[in-house]
């Protein structure tokens, strides 16, 4: 809660990760009491789901999730919430302003899929890389994607050498 209060108090965004359906359903009351600092918000389907699940949504529309997700209480409003939804090979759902942008994955052979241990986390990590450049968020999605279709062809969440990512 610190850094989330520190994050408002210096007009920082703040980003935050769902992590995994057991946060959502075991610890909803801490995750509840961060929620209103958030500024961007990532989470897979079955995080997304258990998310709504606990807060009486009655859906498993990962869109309605998402435009639930950023009509949330927030204490900065300075700044608009963004719902980033991941569905594996399918689209990336985002949402933002009451509206829905999806983006297309490209997926990966089967054979060169090695672990799929750190997608989400790869994911974030070229999704943000992007963003604290002030980059349009397609070009964030872009990279989150790229990001992490590339740890999912390694063993763990590695990356060697310099990445090159290009918009």
């Amino acid at each position: 809660m610190e850094v989330a209060k520190l994050a408002l108090a210096h007009d920082k965004p703040f980003a935050m990760n769902l992590s995994a359906p057991f946060i959502c359903e075991f610890f909803s009351e801490p995750l509840m009491q961060v929620i209103p600092y958030v500024d961007v918000i990532f989470g897979n389907e079955t995080e997304a789901e258990t998310f709504a699940s606990r807060q009486n949504w009655n859906t498993k529309d990962l869109k309605e999730i998402a435009l639930k997700i950023c009509k949330l209480s927030k204490q900065n409003e300075n700044r608009s919430r963004i719902a980033i939804i991941t569905q594996g090979v399918h689209p990336v759902i985002l949402a933002k302003d009451g509206k829905i942008t999806e983006f297309e994955v490209h997926e990966i052979p089967t054979e060169k899929i090695v672990d799929t241990n750190g997608a989400g986390d790869a994911f974030v990590g070229g999704f943000l890389s992007q963003y604290i450049q002030g980059k349009d968020l397609d070009i964030c999605v872009k990279c989150a994607t790229w990001a992490a279709s590339r740890i999912i062809q390694r063993s763990g969440c590695t990356f060697e050498g310099k990445a090159n990512f290009q918009a």
